[in-house]
């Protein structure tokens, strides 16, 4: 199914994206892509570097008048801040020294990617590591999104919790969750997110940061996405791994997870009813719409826990890996939380494994095929 690959660094020039096998004559609008990019920046408690970068994609191949051609799909995303980054950060010749890095930050891939590579700039490092990476694949989320739009497969996503502030219910009513699509920190109840926004304000002067949950549902997923028959073809494990390479995100869990391990099997099992127009169906979700590694029909839901970013601006601990002294860790420009960001990446990502899996079931080269197989399929 498509693959794809992401490269640049986050004051570079620009970051590229490629797809390859991604079918031909699917109708793609460059604008939702762009709007998907903006939802990305949006979010209270983002940095910056949110108020230089308006990202827009600039597709380079593989879409012709507004179809895809079936051949390699690549784009570019500028990044306008190179312009004050370019005696740093270009690809010739560069000043080494002004913005050499070498305090590491705790919980960053600073010193454990500076060993492993050799360098003794750890910019080489954070440059790569950069959540800025993310912008590609929400521009490869949103390609994926309207491939599947017309088979009637949404993905939407909501934030439950900001540090220590939470909803206090599960919500899996779809229209709720889109409220949160108005929301500053994308959380579909007022009451919480004013709570939300409080707390990062009480971060940021603090010179602290802020972790949190986000949750994604996605409807509309056909029977049978993902197998049993192998460890590495189970929709879920490939769905946790997609999540687990987004920065920052420490856990995935699908349905309940954690909660349905202590609880007994009896309240755990979705029981199955059949009913003659709407097929086999479950009576409850506590699955997350994946069993046996496949989807089921319902609703796929996914939680992901994100970590404080390791940027502080009150900064920790640490050691100069040029002198071996402690010291204070190195402060590049950054987010207080990014958690209500991250949620639209994770949507991004997991619509992507969705679509390739799709692709899997119904077949690749053209839409239209597709859509043969599809309708076959429906009858």
């Amino acid at each position: 199914m498509f693959r794809l690959l992401s490269a640049g660094e986050s004051h570079g020039k620009g970051l590229v994206g490629v797809l390859e096998g991604f079918p031909s004559n699917v109708k793609i609008d460059i604008e939702e892509i762009n709007k998907d990019l903006a939802r990305r920046q949006k979010g209270y408690g983002r940095g910056g570097r949110m108020k230089i970068e308006k990202d827009q994609v600039s597709i380079l191949s593989g879409i012709r008048g507004g179809m895809t051609l079936g051949s390699p799909i690549s784009f570019l995303i500028e990044n306008k801040d190179y312009e004050n980054w370019e005696s740093f950060m270009n690809p010739v010749a560069v000043d080494e020294e002004t913005r050499k890095v070498t305090a590491p930050r705790p919980g960053h891939a600073d010193l454990t990617g500076a060993i492993k590579y050799g360098f003794k700039d750890i910019r080489n490092v954070l440059e790569r590591s950069s959540a800025r990476e993310t912008a590609v694949r929400v521009a490869i989320g949103s390609l994926a999104r309207q491939l599947l739009e017309p088979f009637g497969i949404q993905v939407v996503s909501h934030v439950t919790a900001i540090g220590e502030t939470s909803l206090p219910d599960k919500v899996e009513d779809i229209g709720k969750i889109r409220m949160a699509e108005a929301s500053e920190v994308r959380c579909c109840d007022a009451a919480v997110e004013s709570a939300m926004i409080e707390e990062i304000k009480g971060a940021k002067e603090e010179g602290n940061s802020l972790g949190g949950i986000f949750e994604i549902h996605i409807t509309g997923v056909p029977v049978g996405l993902g197998s049993y028959v192998q460890w590495d073809r189970k929709l879920d494990a490939k769905l946790a791994q997609a999540l687990m390479g987004i920065q920052g995100i420490k856990g995935v869990e699908i349905g309940y997870g954690f909660e349905n391990a202590q609880r007994k099997g009896s309240l755990v099992h979705d029981e199955i009813f059949y009913e003659e127009n709407r097929g086999y169906f479950r009576g409850s979700n506590h699955a997350g719409g994946i069993e046996g590694g496949m989807s089921n029909g319902e609703n796929i839901i996914i939680r992901c826990a994100m970590k404080p970013i390791p940027t502080l601006y009150t900064p920790l601990r640490t050691v100069d890996i040029e002198t071996l002294e402690t010291v204070l860790a190195t402060v590049e420009r950054s987010d207080t939380c990014a958690v209500p960001a991250a949620s639209i990446v994770g949507e991004m990502v997991s619509i992507t494994v969705i679509a390739q899996e799709f692709l899997r079931k119904y077949g690749s080269d053209s839409f239209d095929e597709i859509m043969k197989r599809w309708n076959n399929d429906a009858r």
